[in-house]
């Protein structure tokens, strides 16, 4: 991390994370506006930590992938206001597709790593019933015509054909037990009441009259087998195997999460729920997008002087099954190993794009919380047009017995 300029460094601490529940797109937030999801999400978060007046906030980063309507108009500076933040708060929007929300946090973090901020409040939205992705985008002809990407890198479903075909041990059946496997971790989680803490309800408008709270996920699909999602079709490829059982769904949700500097933890009697190690992100071929989060966590652990082995605990999207498992063969986990999204991922609770990424840190810190004999932990994510990315965190609770017992 940065030093300041006595020498000492500015250490980032993740202090708290919020989200609303996820829907399927265009369902229980049908009648609910984007800008509104995040602003219930921000008061949450100052709800949840009095000790933080809103004024010490220094900036507010909120990202979406498709930024018009109810997602535009400058979301960090809108919704704030929007959320009684006030007026001297400055805000501003960030598009990492995917990776907007994680992009979100690390731009605040590099800011108090820098000195230049000292709280930062990170978002992610994505209505994708408002707002489908891709829409309003004129992708210049020159990407295709001069070849400069594979026509099937506008397409995520592709990309994800693509990995199967560049890693033949990558097979259906390994994709649908991983997919299956994640429905019963999530449902797992919420009968161990391990999701519900970091949920905010919503209420919400139904079509056919009346108020409703939605308090819990909508995507998940409990008993879930990899049997019945042998029968679902390949809609991008005749005899494929890329199906919407084993990939996340398109969803509706925001996510938010509050960073800052240990000193402030100190000065204003705060508790951090991880510490910062680094993070990275990197490039690859944007027709084999799901391999992202391999390079971006070589160059982190390798910026940070560690090992995949000193991981304790991985939270990884799973955009796809197929996208999983190339990074956990790459680095020789089991596909069943215990460290690796405990409480499910994104097939069940789904993939509002941009809030993603906080989803991953908010799991993360509530294991952290019940295993202290881990010390490190990794959140990363695949990113559109051929990206990933990965931050490293370090657990306050860790007892001393281990790296990543």
């Amino acid at each position: 991390m940065a030093s300041s300029a006595d020498g000492s460094p500015h250490e980032v601490v993740f202090i708290d994370g919020v989200r609303t529940p996820f829907g399927k797109a265009g369902s229980r937030y049908a009648n609910t506006r984007a800008d509104d999801l995040i602003v219930k999400v921000i008061r949450e978060l100052l709800r949840r930590n009095p000790l933080l007046a809103p004024d010490r906030i220094d900036e507010v980063a909120i990202a979406a992938t498709t930024q018009i309507g109810d997602q535009g108009l400058t979301l960090g500076r809108s919704a704030g206001i929007l959320a009684g933040l006030p007026q001297s708060v400055p805000g501003y929007s960030i598009d990492r597709m995917c990776a907007g929300g994680m992009t979100a946090v690390t731009t605040l973090s590099a800011g108090i790593a820098a000195g230049a901020i000292d709280v930062g409040l990170a978002g992610g939205v994505e209505h994708m019933g408002r707002h489908p992705i891709g829409e309003g985008i004129d992708p210049n002809p020159r990407f295709v015509a001069e070849r400069l990407v594979n026509p099937d890198a506008l397409v995520m479903g592709k990309t994800a054909e693509n990995l199967h075909d560049r890693f033949p041990q990558l097979t259906r059946e390994r994709a649908d037990a991983f997919a299956a496997a994640s429905q019963q971790k999530v449902a797992d989680a919420y009968i161990s009441g391990d999701i519900q803490p970091d949920l905010v309800p919503v209420a919400v408008w139904a079509d056919a009259g009346g108020w409703d709270l939605s308090s819990t996920d909508e995507p998940p699909r409990p008993g879930t087998t990899a049997e019945a999602l042998a029968e679902l079709r390949t809609p991008f490829r005749p005899r494929g195997h890329v199906t919407a059982g084993n990939a996340a769904g398109l969803n509706d949700g925001a996510t938010g999460a509050l960073v800052t500097s240990s000193a402030i933890v100190e000065e204003l009697g705060l508790s951090a729920k991880m510490r910062m190690v680094g993070y990275a992100f990197a490039g690859v071929d944007p027709a084999l997008m799901g391999v992202g989060p391999i390079p971006s966590t070589e160059r982190a652990l390798t910026r940070a002087g560690l090992t995949i082995d000193d991981i304790g605990l991985i939270e990884i999207n799973e955009a796809f099954a197929v996208q999983v498992l190339a990074f956990l063969d790459h680095f020789g986990i089991a596909d069943d190993d215990p460290k690796v999204n405990p409480y499910g991922g994104a097939i069940a609770f789904g993939h509002p794009l941009a809030s993603s990424g906080i989803r991953l840190m908010i799991q993360l810190a509530r294991q952290f919380a019940v295993r202290p004999g881990v010390r490190y932990g990794i959140t990363t994510m695949c990113v559109g047009l051929g990206q990933g990315g990965t931050v490293i965190w370090e657990n306050p609770n860790h007892n001393g017995e281990g790296a990543s017992a």
